[in-house]
C-alpha cells in the first residue's frame, strides 16, 4: 500500500472540501455547533478573492490567493483539533474566533476597485492590518467588540516581524488560538506540495513590495533551506511556544495515521531543492526543468 501523504486527505486548492472539514472537526468536539457565522464569512472571503465582493477587485497576488487562504484555514483546525485531544480545553466560541482569524488573515492584499495602481503585493508589508480593518467591518454586527479584539489580536502573530509575546491577549486560549494561526501560516506555506514553484511566485510579491533581502528568484531558491532553519523553525519553536507539535495528534485521531504529515511534507520539499541545488549549479535551463510540477509557469526565471 502506497504511504500516505499530507494531500490525501483533504486538498486545499478544494474550498467546500475545506470548510466540510472544518465542520466536521468541531462537530466531532462540540456536537451542536451549527456554523452559521463561519459559513457566511467563508463565503464572504471567497467572493471577496474572486472579484464578487461590493467594492473590491479580485485578488491578484501571484501567490497569496484564495487556496493559500484555505491551505491556512486547514493547519489552523487542525492544530486546535490535536490540541484538544491531547487535552487542551476551549469554548466553541474560542475556537470560532481562532478560525475566522485564519479565514481573513490576509484579505488586505486585496485592492479596492478605485485602487488601480500596482497589484495587491505592495500591501505586503503591514497588510495584517489591513485585513483587520475589513474583518472589523464584515464581522460588524455579527460579534461583540471585544470578540472582534480577540481576532484582531490572532491575526497579529501572522507578522513575521514582531513576537508573539507582544500581543496583549485577553485570556490564554485566545493566545493559543493566535499562536495556532502564526503557526498554520508558516505550515501551509512550506509544506505546500508546489512550495518551490510558488515560491517563484511570491518573489514577484516581494519585488513589488520592494523587500530586501533577495535579488532573484534564484536567490530566493537559494536561502529558502535557511528561511526555514533560521526564521521559521525558530519561530515556531521560541516564538509560538511548538503548538504545531500537536498536528500529530490530529492525524493520529481523525485518519488513524501516526505521523505529522507537515513535517514530512516540509523536509521533502527541502529535500527536494537540496537535489536541485546540487545537481542544476548554476545551470538555469536545468532549474526550470526541475520545477514544472503542478502545471505552475516558471517564465519569470527567464
Amino acid at each position: 500500500m502506497p504511504k500516505v501523504k499530507l494531500y490525501d486527505f483533504v486538498d486545499p486548492a478544494d474550498a467546500e472540501c475545506v470548510r466540510r472539514e472544518v465542520e466536521l472537526t468541531m462537530v466531532e468536539h462540540f456536537p451542536d455547533y451549527k456554523g452559521l457565522l463561519f459559513k457566511r464569512a467563508f463565503e464572504d472571503v471567497e467572493k471577496l478573492f474572486f472579484g464578487m465582493y461590493p467594492g473590491y477587485k479580485a485578488s491578484n497576488t501571484k501567490y497569496h490567493d484564495f487556496e493559500h487562504t484555505c491551505s491556512v484555514v486547514l493547519a489552523s483546525v487542525r492544530l486546535i483539533y490535536g490540541a484538544m485531544v491531547e487535552g487542551k480545553v476551549f469554548s466553541e466560541e474560542d475556537v470560532v474566533k481562532g478560525l475566522l482569524s485564519a479565514l481573513f488573515h490576509d484579505v488586505g492584499l486585496i485592492q479596492t476597485e478605485d485602487d488601480t495602481i500596482g497589484t495587491g503585493a505592495k500591501y505586503t508589508v503591514g497588510h495584517e492590518e489591513r485585513s483587520i480593518q475589513f474583518m472589523r467591518e464584515n464581522l460588524n454586527g455579527d460579534l461583540p467588540e471585544e470578540d472582534i479584539e480577540d481576532i484582531a489580536d490572532c491575526i497579529r502573530c501572522t507578522i513575521l516581524v514582531m513576537s508573539p509575546a507582544k500581543v496583549a491577549f485577553r485570556s490564554e486560549s485566545m493566545r493559543m488560538m493566535g499562536y495556532c494561526l502564526g503557526s498554520a501560516d508558516l505550515l501551509a506555506q512550506i509544506a505546500d506540495r508546489y512550495y518551490l514553484e510558488k515560491l517563484l511566485l511570491l518573489f514577484e510579491e516581494f519585488k513589488e513590495a520592494k523587500l530586501p533581502g533577495y535579488a532573484t528568484p534564484l536567490d530566493l531558491l537559494l536561502k529558502t533551506r535557511n528561511f526555514y532553519q533560521d526564521v521559521a523553525r525558530k519561530r515556531l519553536d521560541n516564538d509560538l511556544d511548538k503548538v504545531d507539535r500537536h498536528m500529530a495528534a490530529y492525524f493520529s485521531k481523525r485518519w488513524n495515521v501516526d505521523r505529522d504529515l507537515y513535517t514530512e511534507a516540509i523536509h521533502r520539499n527541502l529535500d527536494y531543492l537540496d537535489g536541485i541545488l546540487s545537481g542544476c549549479k548554476d545551470d538555469l535551463d536545468c532549474f526550470l526543468a526541475s520545477l514544472r510540477r503542478g502545471g505552475l509557469s516558471v517564465d519569470i526565471l527567464r
